[in-house]
């Protein structure tokens, strides 16, 4: 995966005047001149190593210096923690956010603007059909136990993901073969054009594996990348070790990187604190207030990303929600701008289904602007007002707290609908909302990238079902070139978000906090792209002498 370089070494050293001036000639017209000169040197020399010794073989200088030096170890807080790590099985991103580019590797990567790069595949040609893909591999590729790693393990990797039906398998359906045209050459023959697919490459469906690897991948782990999974605690920690026959140019800054998972708000920003973690990513932003205020200590920056905070209405047939003047006016009444200062204001306003990432990405905030007065009169033409409220029931997951649900009742309250927020535990919502379809509204942070996909599927829990938007998702999949993807993309977006089938509440953008001298840490897209390669943190270390 590419990465700018943004650390470095600074030389700490520096050079005392008194040793570097030139010796000037010694006279030898004086007697025994030469005793008195080693004599010098002999005394000098034992000064020097008394120094030395005295003071733990720091450098002298004639003022006080400091020396920078990389820490063996980076510790990072994370979020969600993963179950196992069998990444070809076990949904979930925290997977792919630790271990995809640190430990397994794609044919194809995805940098930090979700834009595709090279990884395995160092370049590749797509056919003017688009039917055929073409990727030249990397030469002496090796997988962690040394195994050589090359087209056959690419085409052995994809091909069994899709017999297997191993997790992204879906992804994959317009492929026809894939092979191994010699050693260092893959070809994916495809049944019809899908514009998604090099993208979707870049996730697990383009992992490529070790077929005579023998491991347990719920706890192991044996891939091609800069790291190691050195040990793994479930739902607590894993550590990642610099990987010795790492082939590529990538290779690991800093020898071992910790990650602990921190759940609990306040116990990762007392972790980040008492420097028991160098990285917190995320930190809530309005906890981050103290470390934004310490910047001699701290960094803090919001990066951008693919989540989003989805209002989802129920659009089946016989819902409450089924009338489209209703949905129209809950998006007119919603004020994003509050909203989004209320969580610290790093958040952007989104106003449909395609984030800035992604392709078709339009800004479509201007469909639905805050108008109550419009809101009400919708409202009212739909048969409800304050004298007459709807009743409605917003139902969510623990995770995401009680202040957003409680700020969008109160906004809705002045149209005439009486909103009840029913919070529940992550797997009651999956039960209820995203299995059963048994609700009014949802609220849930939709973090995938591409996935515009769902609004095509009638069948998913939104319920939301057009004709057109389907046709003009599948002309832009079947599409030979960005361009024409793109644009069938952002019409589709933009019919959707005129159908109101839901309110992107933001685009929700990942605030990070690091400890002054941490570098090479990638703020944008990382909770689903995190590579460490990169990072490195500088220890400084004070040489001032006592006076």
């Amino acid at each position: 995966m590419s990465q700018d370089n943004g650390a470095h070494i600074e030389d700490g050293a520096t050079t005392d005047a008194s040793l570097a001036s030139r010796a000037k000639n010694p006279k030898k017209n004086g007697p025994k001149w030469w005793l008195i000169s080693l004599i010098a040197v002999i005394v000098a020399v034992a000064v020097v190593i008394g120094v030395t010794l005295a003071f733990g073989g720091k450098k002298d200088d004639k003022s006080a210096s400091s020396s920078n030096q990389y820490a063996d170890t980076v510790t990072i807080g994370l979020k969600l923690a993963p179950t196992n790590l069998d990444i070809r099985n076990t949904a979930g991103s925290a997977l792919d956010q630790i271990l995809i580019g640190n430990v397994y590797e794609g044919i194809v990567a995805r940098d930090s603007k979700n834009q595709v790069a090279p990884a395995i595949a160092s370049s590749w040609e797509t056919s003017k059909d688009g039917l055929t893909y073409t990727f030249h591999l990397n030469k002496n590729m090796t997988f962690s136990n040394g195994d050589k790693l090359d087209a056959e393990d690419v085409a052995w990797s994809i091909n069994e993901l899709i017999a297997k039906g191993y997790h992204d398998a879906d992804a994959l359906a317009a492929v026809s073969k894939v092979e191994a045209k010699d050693a260092d050459t893959a070809v994916i023959t495809l049944k019809t054009p899908n514009s998604n697919l090099l993208w979707t490459l870049t996730g697990r469906a383009g992992l490529v594996f070790d077929k005579d690897a023998k491991y347990d991948l719920k706890t192991q782990a044996v891939g091609s990348g800069p790291y190691t999974v050195a040990k793994f605690v479930e739902n607590s920690s894993i550590t990642l070790k610099a990987n010795e026959k790492y082939w590529g140019k990538n290779k690991a800054k800093t020898p071992t990187v910790v990650v602990k998972y921190l759940a609990d708000d306040n116990a990762a920003v007392n972790a980040l604190k008492s420097g028991d973690v160098q990285v917190l990513a995320p930190i809530t932003e309005n906890l981050a207030e103290p470390f934004k205020s310490d910047s001699a200590k701290y960094t803090v920056k919001a990066g951008n990303g693919t989540d989003k905070f989805v209002l989802g209405f129920n659009n089946a047939s016989g819902s409450k929600l089924a009338d489209k003047r209703i949905r129209q006016a809950i998006r007119y009444a919603i004020n994003h701008k509050e909203l989004i200062a209320s969580r610290g204001g790093a958040d952007k306003a989104l106003g449909g289904p395609i984030p800035s990432l992604d392709p078709g990405y339009e800004d479509l905030t201007n469909l639905y602007p805050y108008d109550q007065n419009k809101a009400k009169s919708l409202m009212a033409e739909a048969g409800y007002s304050t004298d007459k409220p709807l009743q409605l029931t917003l139902t969510y997951a623990n995770i995401y707290g009680t202040e957003l649900g409680d700020q969008l009742r109160s906004q809705l309250k002045p149209l005439g609908i009486d909103l009840k927020v029913n919070v529940v535990e992550f797997s009651t919502w999956l039960q209820d909302v995203y299995t059963n379809h048994t609700f009014d509204i949802s609220l849930v942070d939709h973090n995938e990238s591409h996935d515009f996909a769902s609004w095509t599927d009638p069948t998913y829990y939104f319920g939301y079902d057009n004709k057109n938007v389907t046709k003009l998702y599948n002309e832009g999949v079947a599409a030979t070139s960005d361009k024409e993807r793109d644009a069938k993309f952002a019409a589709a977006a933009k019919l959707v978000s005129e159908d109101a089938p839901a309110d992107w509440l933001f685009n929700y953008r990942i605030t990070t906090a690091t400890a002054k001298g941490v570098e090479g840490f990638p703020f944008d897209l990382n909770q689903t792209v995190l590579p460490l390669y990169n990072v490195t943190y500088t220890v400084r270390y004070s040489n001032e002498l006592p006076q």
